[in-house]
């Protein structure tokens, strides 16, 4: 319930920001706004206040501002208005005021982060201590693709398909410009350099372990599950686990299959605890509707608090907010070039859990993932599709060539098409979200 509500709380601030810019452009350049809405379909709150109707409606997927001369209908342009009226029309107001008030919405969106994330570290961030280390193997997945190519434990990734990488914070951004193509890694193992090509199937855009490279992760105990086998055993946290079963384990990654390979069946587990070896016996158990066996542990995670002056933290802020904007034109281009698959489109469902999982963390989280999905939605609707604002900037640059408007009849039609083509897209973008929740 939490994340569905964090979900709709953080899509609603920033349909929210994306109409707020709609709105004040044109309330700036003298049009009367009819309407103010977030959310689509039958009323749930409304209000007169002066000349606009604020509505929240009942389909929280988005919002609109309504204006006097915009589009078909009642007041649309083709409407003949009293010469006060006219005035204040939309469709009666220079060209430049029309594209500024369209595309205010997308900027807010993309001014968001800038805004924001200075906040975030201010306020200080917990990093993952992993992230600013340098790029080294600590665990390669069996019969992943990087199996496959001969990476090996202790492998240090120096480059990318030619981009140097000093950090696993690095070999991100690096994935992503290399989407689509064979990935040549450079990397130094026993102080020689060597590199080895991974063709993977899903480009690598969700990072090193989606082709089967993880850091290093001990397997040391940094939570137990309560009535849980592990607890009641007498697993304590901070316990270096060594062996499960007979099975050597030199990772975290390395416990799972350990735990399946004892069928259910009474195993001992064998830990250092404060340099004493000690040997525990426990019975892995499934949870209610699962297939796997589980013990109750989870890992203890090393972690790392940055808090930023106000200058580093504005400069930080913007960094990363360029990051975001570049990998997210980058994944659209390559996209539409066909080298990445359709499958890692995302949809409502996605985005309501990345916000579920932000909002049970910290600030800092809440704000960099609102930041990273006000960058999507803002470069999203600049594209040229009717129906989205980037649709209706495409129909004014027309106008400002030809030096004439586009008929009418012609829009709508363009944006029925339009918004084919958008539901096209959603009905994809949900079907690849429950595909993900069914694989997980």
């Amino acid at each position: 319930m939490i994340t569905i509500a964090a979900g709709i709380i953080m899509l609603g601030i920033l349909v929210f920001v994306h109409e707020l810019g709609h709105f004040c452009v044109a309330k700036f350049c003298g049009v009367k706004v009819l309407k103010f809405s977030l959310g689509f379909g039958p009323r749930l709150i409304s209000h007169q206040y002066g000349e606009t109707e604020y509505m929240i409606c009942a389909i929280p997927l988005g919002g609109y501002v309504q204006m006097l001369g915009e589009g078909g209908g009642e007041q649309g342009e083709d409407v003949e208005l009293d010469p006060e009226e006219e005035q204040r029309s939309f469709s009666k107001i220079p060209l430049s005021r029309r594209m500024a008030i369209v595309a205010a919405g997308p900027i807010m969106n993309l001014i968001l982060p800038f805004m924001i994330l200075p906040l975030a570290y201010m306020t200080g961030i917990n990093l993952p201590a992993y992230l600013e280390e340098p790029p080294c193997v600590g665990y390669v997945i069996p019969e992943s693709d990087a199996a496959g190519a001969g990476f090996l434990i202790g492998d240090c990734i120096t480059a990318i398909s030619g981009l140097g990488v000093e950090s696993w914070t690095d070999t991100g951004p690096a994935l992503v410009n290399s989407a689509g193509e064979p990935i040549v890694f450079t990397f130094e193992r026993d102080g020689l350099t060597a590199e080895l090509t991974v063709d993977p199937e899903n480009g690598g855009l969700e990072g090193l372990q989606s082709i089967g490279l993880l850091p290093e992760q001990r397997a040391v105990i940094g939570g137990l599950a309560p009535a849980m086998p592990a607890l009641d055993a007498g697993l304590e946290e901070g316990d270096l686990i060594l062996s499960v079963g007979g099975q050597d384990i030199v990772s975290w990654y390395q416990l799972k299959g350990s735990i399946q390979d004892t069928d259910g069946e009474s195993t001992a587990v064998v830990v250092d605890r404060d340099g004493e070896r000690l040997t525990f016996q426990l019975v892995p158990k499934r949870t209610d509707g699962g297939d796997s066996f589980l013990i109750g542990v989870a890992p203890q995670q090393e972690t790392i608090f940055k808090r930023f002056a106000f200058g580093d933290a504005v400069a930080a802020g913007a960094e990363r907010s360029l990051e975001l904007i570049e990998l997210t034109l980058v994944f659209i281009q390559k996209l539409f070039a066909g080298h990445v698959s359709t499958s890692n489109i995302g949809g409502p469902i996605t985005v309501v859990q990345i916000a579920g999982q932000a909002a049970q963390t910290d600030i800092s989280s809440i704000i960099s993932v609102l930041a990273f999905l006000s960058i999507q939605l803002g470069i999203l609707n600049l594209l040229p599709i009717p129906i989205l604002d980037g649709g209706h900037l495409f129909f004014y640059f027309f106008e400002l060539v030809f030096r004439r408007p586009i008929s009418l009849r012609a829009r709508e039609w363009a944006q029925q098409i339009g918004l084919i083509l958008l539901l096209m897209l959603m009905v994809l973008a949900f079907y690849n979200d429950i595909v993900r929740m069914i694989g997980n």
